[in-house]
């Protein structure tokens, strides 16, 4: 399903809908990271990476830790940019060489409505004006927890160079905006909007019965 939301042939994607066995073709680095933790987290874990080894492959890349940075996003091999998501039922990995894609950035999440109070803290005045409109267009789609996951995408895509190159840090949601396409699953996340240095990041969405995705890739240089 993710690769359908990125550019061919230059990204390679893999998922899952069940977990692997727990720790298996973990890195002691990154078993270390998780002794503590439950037998679901370190499943999850364990699974995402089972999905972006098996991508890194797809790129002719050998296996390697996916360790956590100073921020908690995972360090991938040299002149790989990536992105790693799950929720329950799915787990999944995207990855590109850096010449073809400046950066990635996915999200996954269940299709069912945000829980009571959540939406408010998620989303700007205006779009949830635009969701009372798009709910009415088009009713199956979970609008509302559509966009969080949209703004977690264009997190992950916006993050690597945003924050490492010294700007702004969104401190939340409303420091992204997020508009959609109408039904055709495309929309356009403007981070730190209204600020210095905003930046721009188009993306693709798609909805099952159970799940949404959302994808950002950005083919060139991140300009703010």
């Amino acid at each position: 399903m993710i690769e359908t939301l990125l550019p061919h042939p230059v990204a390679a994607a893999s998922e899952l809908f069940g977990d692997v066995p727990e720790g298996s073709g973990l890195f002691p680095e990154e078993r270390a990271l998780v002794a503590g933790v439950g037998a679901g987290r370190r499943r999850e874990f364990t699974t995402v990476r089972h999905c972006a080894r098996a991508a890194l492959k797809t790129l002719g890349a050998g296996p390697a830790p996916l360790l956590p940075d100073e921020w908690g996003a995972p360090r991938w091999p040299p002149g790989i940019v990536g992105s790693m998501t799950h929720c329950r039922g799915y787990r999944a990995a995207v990855v590109a060489r850096h010449g073809d894609v400046r950066a990635l950035g996915i999200d996954a999440e269940p299709h069912r409505p945000l829980r009571d109070g959540v939406l408010t803290a998620v989303a700007l005045p205006a779009e949830q004006d635009e969701l009372t409109g798009l709910l009415h267009r088009a009713p199956a789609v979970r609008w509302d927890r559509l966009l969080f996951c949209a703004k977690e995408a264009a997190f992950k895509a916006w993050f690597p160079q945003g924050v490492r190159r010294g700007g702004a840090r969104p401190n939340g949601f409303h420091d992204i905006g997020v508009t959609f396409g109408g039904a055709e699953g495309t929309f356009r996340a403007v981070v730190l909007p209204g600020r210095p240095g905003e930046t721009v990041l188009e993306g693709r969405w798609l909805a099952s019965p159970e799940l949404l995705l959302a994808a950002v890739a950005l083919p060139g240089p991140l300009l703010g």
